[in-house]
C-alpha cells in the first residue's frame, strides 16, 4: 500500500451528504429489477402481494383475447389495453419499491468500494517469541517478515514511521503520530500510544513518526474495515424490532384488505355490479399500505447512512432505533462537557503579597511545564504583563504522582513550587512553622475554588535568603464548551435527562453540572457506579446512551442501550459498544440521538401519510366501480372523475408515482425539530395525514385529465 488512500468518509463539513437526484435513479435500476426475484420480495409482504397481483394480472392480460375483453365493473365495458396498463402500472410499482431500498443501498455500496481500496495486504513485522522480552527489548528483538492476511490473533508486530499497520490492534509499547484518513477522512495526524485510552490502531492507517509494537486483536477478514465494510453496504443490517412490528401490522391490513376484495365481488355481483378479475387486484393495490411498505427498509438503511455520513458507525440497525428512543443520556464531563484540559482562570494571591509577585512565581514554576495545565498558567501571566524571553537558569522539577508537585530551583538559590495544597503546604512546614492565621486564610481561598468548580494550585517560595512562605493560589477552572447549555436545553425539551459522569469531589462536579445546565451529576464515578447508574435508569423504564473510549468504560457501554465508543479509544471498547464514532468525539452522542429521533420521526410521517392516501385512493375507485348501479355513489366522485376505467388506472399510476416521489424524503429524513412526544404526533397529522389526503385527490384528478385522453377511456 503507497502513497495516500483516498477518504472515503468525512465529516459533514468535508463531505455533503449527498442529494438525490435522476442520476442515483438511473444507477439503481439493475438492482431494482434484480429484487424482483420472489425469493427476495417475500421480505416485504406488502410488496409481494403487489407482485402477486402484478403476475396474475399479466396473465389475464395474455389470456383476454382468447377469453373475451374485460370489464370495469357493473358490465361497462373498458379498453382492450385496460388489463395491460393496469399490468404495467402494478409492474412499475414494485419496481419503484425496489428503487428505493436500491438506492439507499447504492450509497453505501460505494463507500465499500472506496474503503476496500485500504484492505491491500501489506508486509508486518512480526515479533518472535515475545513473551520472552520486555515491551522496550522488543523492538530490538529480530522479526519474521508475513503478509497482513497471515497475522494470526494475538500476534505482536513493530511497525515504524512510514510503513502502514498490517491490521487492528492496541499498542503495547511506544508512542507514534498516525494518519488515519484513510478510515475517518481527517487529514490531521493523531497521537497513538500504549498504556492508555488512546492505545488502539486500525490496520490500513499509516505510521508517520516514531516506532510502535502492537499486539494484533483481530483476525484476518474480521478486522474493523471489513465491518464497516459490510455495515455500510447493508450487508449485516438486520430489521429492527420496531420495524418488524411495523411489517407485522402492514401485513395484517394486507391481509384484511386481501379479504375484503375477496368478498367484495360476490357481494358487488348480488347487486348486479361485478368487477373484474384487474379491477379487483388494482383495488387491492391501492388500498393496502404500498407507500410505507415499499419505502420502509429505504428509511431505515438511509438512518444508518446518516450516521455514516458523520463518522458513526452503528453495528446494527437496532442501535440507531434506540437512539432514537433514548430518554437518558450519560455523559463523560473532561472531554465532552468541558474542555479536554483545566486552564488557569484567576491568581489569587495571600494577604501581603502582591498580586504580580504570584504571577511571576506561578510563571516560573511553570515556564518548563509541557502540561496544557502549565501552559495555560504561562499564557494568563503574560495577559497580566508577565513574560519571560526565555527559562531562567536553574534545575526544572517535574511533577511526580508521589510530590504532587512542580517547580523550579533557580540558579540564584530561588525555589518555587506549585501543587496540590495540602503537597505544598507539607513542603512549607518542614522549613517552618505556618501561623494558623495564614492557614485558615490559605483554606478559606482553596475551599472557594473548590466549591466553585475549580481545582486550587498554591504557589509556595523560598526566597535565597532561606525564608519560605505561601504566596497565593492558581485558580484552574473546567471551561464548558460553547454551545452546550443550549444543546441541553433543547434535549430536555425532547424529554432526555442529561447526566454528567465525573471522576471529581461531590462540589466541583455540582459547580460544573450547574454552569453546564445538565439535569443531574454522578460525582467519584467508578466503573461499577456507571453500570449501577445505567441499571437503575433501565430498571425505571428509561433507554441509556453514553460514550466512552477505555477499558474501564467497556462494561458500561455494553449496558447501555446506545454505547459510542471512540475510534481512539481501546478495542475492548470498541467491541463493547454498539457505535463507533470514527472522529472521536464524545459531543458527537448528541447528534447521534437527534438522528435516531429523525429516522423513528420519519418513519411515522410517512406511515401516516401512507394510511391517509390509501383513504383518499378508496373515493377515487369505490365510486366509479358502482355509481353506475347505484347511481347515488356518484356524489362520492368528488374528482368528478371520467370514467370507472380512466378512475381505477389513475389511482394505481398515483400510487406508482407517490413513491419515487417520496423516495428523497425517505434517504433525507424528515426535518427534525426538538419536539415533544404530542407536537411530534399533532405535526404528522396536521403535514403528512393532511396532506396524504389531499395530495392523492389532485394527483388522481390530474392523471385523470391525461388518461380520459386515450381513446375507449
Amino acid at each position: 500500500m503507497t502513497g495516500h488512500t483516498p477518504r472515503p468518509m468525512g465529516s459533514p463539513s468535508k463531505r455533503p451528504m449527498g442529494g438525490f437526484g435522476p442520476g442515483q435513479l438511473v444507477r439503481a435500476v439493475p438492482g431494482a429489477l434484480r429484487k424482483l426475484d420472489p425469493r427476495e420480495m417475500w421480505h416485504n409482504p406488502v410488496m409481494f402481494i403487489v407482485e402477486i397481483g402484478a403476475a396474475l394480472t399479466t396473465l389475464l392480460a395474455i389470456a383476454e383475447p382468447f377469453l373475451g375483453g374485460p370489464e370495469a365493473s357493473g358490465g361497462t365495458e373498458v379498453p382492450g389495453s385496460f388489463t395491460w396498463a393496469i399490468a404495467v402500472w402494478l409492474w412499475i410499482t414494485v419496481v419503484f419499491a425496489n428503487l428505493a431500498e436500491a438506492v439507499a443501498e447504492g450509497r453505501g455500496r460505494a463507500q465499500a468500494d472506496t474503503l476496500r481500496q485500504t484492505r491491500t495486504s501489506t508486509v508486518a513485522h512480526v515479533v518472535t517469541r515475545y513473551d520472552e522480552v520486555s515491551d522496550a527489548a522488543a523492538e530490538r528483538t529480530p522479526t519474521t517478515d508475513v503478509s497482513s492476511a497471515d497475522l494470526r490473533l494475538g500476534d505482536i508486530v513493530i511497525v515504524s514511521a512510514g510503513e502502514p499497520i498490517p491490521g487492528d490492534g492496541d499498542i503495547v509499547h511506544g508512542i507514534a503520530s498516525v494518519d488515519e484518513s484513510a478510515i475517518t477522512g481527517e487529514s490531521a495526524p493523531v497521537v497513538r500510544e500504549s498504556g492508555g485510552d488512546r492505545s488502539a490502531v486500525t490496520g490500513g492507517t499509516r505510521v508517520l513518526s516514531d516506532r510502535i509494537v502492537v499486539r494484533i486483536t483481530s483476525k484476518p477478514g474480521e478486522t474493523f474495515v471489513d465491518r464497516m465494510i459490510a455495515l455500510v453496504e447493508g450487508a449485516s443490517r438486520q430489521k429492527t424490532p420496531n420495524e418488524i412490528a411495523l411489517d407485522i401490522l402492514l401485513a395484517s391490513l394486507s391481509i384484511v384488505f386481501v379479504v375484503v376484495v375477496l368478498t367484495l365481488n360476490p357481494i358487488a355481483s348480488y347487486a348486479a355490479a361485478p368487477a373484474s378479475i384487474p379491477v379487483l387486484i388494482a383495488l387491492l393495490v391501492c388500498l393496502i399500505p404500498t407507500t410505507i411498505g415499499a419505502l420502509l427498509s429505504a428509511i431505515g438503511i438511509a438512518g444508518m447512512d446518516r450516521l455514516v455520513q458523520r463518522n458513526v458507525l452503528a453495528m446494527s440497525g437496532r442501535a440507531v432505533e434506540a437512539a432514537g428512543d433514548v430518554t437518558t443520556l450519560l455523559l463523560d464531563k473532561t472531554g465532552t462537557i468541558t474542555h479536554g484540559n483545566r486552564r488557569a482562570s484567576d491568581f489569587v494571591p495571600m494577604p501581603g503579597v502582591a498580586d504580580h509577585e504570584l504571577v511571576r512565581a506561578a510563571a516560573l514554576a511553570s515556564l518548563a511545564d509541557p502540561t496544557p495545565e502549565g501552559s495555560s498558567i504561562v499564557d494568563l501571566a503574560a495577559a497580566r504583563g508577565i513574560r519571560f524571553a526565555g527559562a531562567p537558569a536553574g534545575d526544572v522539577v517535574p511533577f511526580t504522582a508521589q510530590t504532587r508537585m512542580s517547580g523550579v530551583d533557580l540558579a540564584d538559590g530561588t525555589v518555587v513550587r506549585k501543587g496540590a495544597g495540602s503537597a505544598v503546604t507539607a513542603w512549607v512546614e518542614e522549613r517552618g512553622r505556618i501561623p494558623s492565621s495564614e492557614h485558615e486564610e490559605l483554606d478559606r481561598r482553596v475551599d472557594a475554588i473548590s466549591v466553585d468548580g475549580g481545582t486550587p494550585l498554591v504557589v509556595a517560595q523560598r526566597s535565597a535568603d532561606g525564608t519560605t512562605r505561601i504566596l497565593g493560589v492558581v485558580h484552574l477552572k473546567d471551561i464548558v464548551k460553547d454551545g452546550l447549555v443550549d444543546r441541553f436545553r433543547e434535549l430536555r425539551q425532547m424529554g432526555i435527562r442529561t447526566v454528567m459522569i465525573t471522576g471529581d469531589n461531590p462540589l466541583t462536579a455540582k459547580a460544573i453540572a450547574a454552569e453546564a445546565g445538565v439535569d443531574d451529576y454522578l460525582a467519584e464515578a467508578t466503573p461499577e457506579d456507571k453500570i449501577a447508574l445505567i441499571r437503575k435508569e433501565q430498571a425505571g423504564g428509561n433507554l441509556v446512551a453514553m460514550t466512552g473510549d477505555g477499558t474501564n468504560d467497556a462494561p458500561a457501554l455494553a449496558q447501555a442501550d446506545v454505547g459510542v465508543a471512540m475510534n481512539s479509544g481501546t478495542s475492548a471498547a470498541k467491541e463493547a459498544g454498539n457505535m463507533v464514532d470514527l472522529d472521536s468525539d464524545p459531543t458527537k452522542l448528541i447528534e447521534i440521538v437527534a438522528i435516531g429521533k429523525q429516522l423513528l420521526i420519519t418513519r411515522g410521517a410517512l406511515t401516516t401519510f401512507s394510511i391517509a392516501n390509501d383513504v383518499a385512493k378508496y373515493f377515487a375507485i369505490i365510486p366509479a366501480m358502482f355509481a353506475g348501479v347505484f347511481p347515488g355513489l356518484q356524489a362520492l366522485n368528488i374528482m368528478q372523475l371520467h370514467s370507472p376505467a380512466s378512475a381505477v388506472l389513475s389511482a394505481i399510476i398515483f400510487n406508482a408515482i407517490i413513491i419515487v416521489l417520496l423516495i428523497p424524503l425517505a434517504l433525507r429524513g424528515v426535518k427534525y425539530r426538538p419536539l415533544g412526544a404530542s407536537a411530534v404526533l399533532n405535526r404528522n397529522l396536521l403535514v403528512y395525514g393532511l396532506g396524504g389526503i389531499i395530495a392523492p385527490f389532485i394527483g388522481i384528478w390530474l392523471i385523470d385529465l391525461v388518461v380520459r385522453l386515450i381513446p375507449g377511456f
